[in-house]
């Protein structure tokens, strides 16, 4: 074996390029059943960010469904998500361009199935003995904000009977084994999904529309996820009601199937989340995550006895069963996210697709720690730390690696641990990384995540601080040299640390808020107001978006600063990113932007996350003083 290099930190080669990255990694998404028959979404970057439809036979065999000129990606809620299902050899998808529901026979080519411009189409079930989709429609043709309602569209086409309206929001249709019952989840203004929503049922009626409806669960403070019917019709979901989200069904009366401090839910950031699906009657395969690490899981509902399955995976999402067997995405800090299939008699399993083909070394690989440090009101708060890793290089005696805090997005989410190339992009080149789940963050219960409530650009900033400056009291990292990135309320709470804070020496937003008011003001409906739980209700605490808007305290900031923006963000405009950029470059501090065309809320082109990568990199090396293993474009740094 050869010895290691002795390199500087930060200056390490390494074979996780960004090129890699981004033409050889895939997103894996929504999954979907039909009978022994398997479909999943990838999102292929060398396709400029192309969502396609794979289908997997019961041979094995996987087959793309979709032409070249269909992107299958529903624009309900701006973030999507349940874009397509497969009911009876039919496939059923929205195209990105024009958000128009699409039929697919197999061999065949897509029929367009609805008629209006201005409507969009998610989250589907199908209603076999009226043969016909029922999902939610989000209708953007009238002025003003856009109206949500559950639909039925017939296999004929058109553009739905109205099945239920009147609340802002919904979701999760799902029929009963034998068509006659409908139950979905609502929820109005100010909530998120998370914050409070409700499950509603109601029969069908012989002209297809609903009888009248009535509510099993939830309200404004308490969160459902996920309904689903057992086979024999029993109404089973996952409620946040203890203060965690567990398994619930609806009997003569509502009852907890297996009450523990876990959750068994996720924040519905998109639709077709699911945690569990049932085996049988009385058995369901479910997910759940204690202190940030996911595990799989059968659960006797009859006997309340659950029964973790030895399997090698922390991270679990997106769970089905049918035919047989089960499948779930799945991913390890020594695997990347993957679509598994599971025997779960045997709980043998078999990867059918991976985000990334296993090409690189493990020795260039960093295992994730779970770290819980101390922060603000004698609390503490929970990370992912990974050290630096590279067979071929160790380090200068007595130098301390650079730290990259990443703040995730949501901010309603959390940081995973399953083996990503985007995180070991940087610890295989000698920074140390802690992807923090600050105050806020989901997976450790109620508490935790409502701690950012009213505390928006508080404690998510303190947390990221107490973070960094932790791991360098333990003498981990190099306290002179911590930088900070994240991508939308990530890339606030960069902002906002960059400039209420002086701990960070630099820093990286992509596609951040600079300016909370004008967030408020103009985005989307999903997210219209969300602010009024993270901030305050607005106008009438303008006060509080002022006062924590790094745009209006620009005087405050001297940390060199990047800046990575999409120029058809619905989300966060390009303005935002644009009026920080102009205000820190009139301070004469370090500061680039860099603005690639076509993109939206996060970067789906490979030639555009091969750039952001290379320049965050190339922006590091000037700041901190080390030469780049590999020759980089240059990136226009003003005031350097």
């Amino acid at each position: 074996m050869a010895k290691p290099h002795r390199a500087p930190y930060g200056s390490w080669k390494s074979p996780i390029t960004a090129e890699l990255i981004a033409a050889q990694t895939i997103s894996l998404g929504e999954i979907a059943l039909d009978g022994s028959d398997l479909y999943w979404s990838e999102g292929r970057p060398r396709q400029g960010g192309r969502y396609t439809i794979i289908r997997c036979s019961s041979s094995g065999q996987q087959v793309d469904c979709l032409p070249p000129e269909f992107n299958a990606r529903t624009r309900v809620h701006e973030y999507g998500g349940g874009s397509f299902g497969a009911f009876d050899g039919v496939l059923y998808f929205v195209n990105f361009s024009d958000q128009h529901l699409y039929r697919l026979e197999l061999g065949g080519s897509p029929a367009r199935l609805s008629r209006t411009d201005g409507y969009r189409y998610a989250d589907f079930t199908f209603d076999r003995s009226r043969h016909r989709l029922i999902c939610v429609r989000e209708d953007h043709t009238g002025p003003g904000e856009a109206v949500n309602t559950l639909v039925a569209v017939p296999q004929s086409g058109g553009d739905g009977q109205v099945l239920t309206e009147g609340y802002n929001f919904y979701s999760t249709p799902r029929l009963s084994p034998d068509g006659q019952r409908l139950a979905w989840l609502c929820w109005n203004h100010p909530n998120m999904p998370w914050d409070g929503s409700e499950l509603w049922t109601a029969d069908l009626l012989p002209d297809g529309g609903l009888g009248e409806p009535a509510r099993i669960a939830g309200g404004p403070d308490e969160s459902i996820f996920q309904p689903e019917w057992s086979p024999s019709g029993v109404l089973h979901f996952v409620s946040d009601l203890s203060g965690w989200w567990n398994l619930y069904r609806k009997g003569s009366s509502v009852e907890a199937l297996c009450p523990m401090e876990a959750e068994f839910g996720r924040p519905q950031w998109v639709f077709g989340m699911r945690s569990y699906a049932f085996l049988a009657e009385e058995q369901i395969l479910c997910a759940y995550t204690q202190n940030g690490m996911w595990s799989l899981a059968r659960l006797e509902t009859n006997h309340r006895q659950l029964n973790r399955l030895d399997l090698p995976y922390s991270e679990i999402s997106d769970v089905h069963f049918g035919a047989g067997f089960a499948c779930f995405l799945g991913g390890s800090g020594h695997e990347p996210p993957a679509l598994i299939k599971l025997d779960p008699v045997t709980a043998r399993t078999e990867v059918l697709r991976r985000s990334i083909e296993p090409t690189i070394d493990p020795g260039y690989f960093s295992a994730p720690q779970s770290v819980e440090f101390p922060t603000e009101k004698g609390l503490s708060a929970h990370g992912i730390f990974y050290p630096p890793s590279n067979k071929d290089y160790t380090s200068p005696k007595d130098e301390r690696p650079p730290l990259l805090v990443m703040s995730h997005g949501g901010p309603t989410d959390a940081a995973g641990t399953a083996l990503r190339y985007r995180i070991q992009y940087w610890t295989s080149r000698g920074f140390a990384v802690l992807d923090v789940n600050y105050g806020g963050s989901t997976g450790y219960g109620r508490a935790y995540r409502q701690r950012l409530n009213g505390n928006w650009g508080l404690v998510d900033v303190d947390d990221c601080c107490n973070g960094a400056l932790w791991l360098a009291q333990q003498g981990q990292v190099d306290v002179h040299r911590l930088a900070i990135r994240g991508g939308s309320a990530g890339g606030y709470t960069t902002l906002a640390a960059l400039t209420f804070k002086k701990v960070f020496n630099a820093g990286a937003s992509h596609y951040g808020i600079c300016d909370l008011e004008a967030l408020a003001r103009d985005t989307h409906k999903f997210e219209s107001r969300y602010l009024d739980t993270m901030v305050g209700p607005y106008p009438a605490r303008r006060d509080l978006y002022l006062a924590r808007s790094p745009i209006h305290h620009t005087d405050l900031l001297a940390t060199p600063l990047i800046l990575f923006q999409g120029d058809e963000d619905p989300v966060v405009p390009p303005d935002q990113a644009e009026m920080m950029f102009k205000a820190v470059r009139a301070k004469k501090i370090p500061v680039a932007y860099l603005l690639f065309k076509g993109e939206q809320h996060g970067f789906r082109r490979a030639e555009n996350i091969k750039r952001s990568f290379e320049a965050e990199l190339y922006f590091y090396s000037k700041v901190f003083g080390f030469e780049t293993a590999e020759a980089i474009e240059p990136v226009k740094i003003q005031n350097l």
